[in-house]
């Protein structure tokens, strides 16, 4: 092995976790679904893969072309925003029903193709994401020899956290078997939610 790789991919790692593990909409969701064990696998599969392609766009330079057309973000910015404040409603009321306990089998997420596609729409409409992965990490990706090793490093961390959060979350499902520990959950989701969309809609 090419002793050369080892810091660029270590400090790949070191900040890509840092960056994605930072509390949001996409990573709320996942936490819930781990709670559940509730479609964990592809969930985590479709967050890190995304990451994962994200993550090498922005190391292949697509970073400053990103950056430098804001009517692409500006779009996602708002078009992620309104996905943000219908799923905060959501579980808002979901939080007012009272709460599912985790042993209520019939309160589920829907079906597997539902559940990816919302993990999908928070992921891919999320600007937050193309700054982080695309903008940020391809950029400073540039300073280093080589470029991929730190990229590499970066989606490793992804892989790590995601599989560490959704699979890790079993270790609090006593608590989640009370109803009021969901209502709870909801409603921290939902403020999260909306806390994110406030700060897309009114400045990043």
């Amino acid at each position: 092995m090419d002793l050369s790789v080892l810091g660029p991919a270590t400090a790949g790692f070191a900040l890509g976790f840092s960056l994605i593990m930072a509390i949001g909409a996409q990573n709320a969701f996942v936490l819930r679904q781990g709670l559940r064990g509730e479609y964990v696998l592809p969930l985590v599969l479709t967050c890190a893969i995304s990451d994962a392609i994200l993550i090498t766009l922005g190391v292949a330079g697509f970073g400053a072309l990103i950056s430098a057309n804001p009517t692409l973000l500006t779009w996602v910015r708002f078009a992620g925003a309104a996905f943000l404040i219908v799923y905060g409603a959501m579980n808002f009321r979901a939080a007012l029903r009272g709460g599912d306990a985790l042993a209520d089998k019939g309160g589920t997420a829907g079906s597997l193709s539902a559940a990816v596609m919302t993990c999908v729409m928070l992921t891919w409409a999320n600007p937050h994401v193309y700054l982080d992965t695309v903008v940020l990490l391809g950029g400073i990706s540039a300073q280093y020899s080589p470029a991929w090793a730190f990229g590499m490093g970066a989606v490793i961390a992804s892989f790590a956290f995601f599989f560490t959060l959704g699979f890790g979350a079993r270790l609090l499902r006593p608590f989640f078997t009370n109803p009021r520990a969901w209502q709870i959950l909801d409603v921290v989701v939902g403020i999260t939610m909306w806390a994110i969309a406030a700060k897309l809609i009114f400045g990043m």
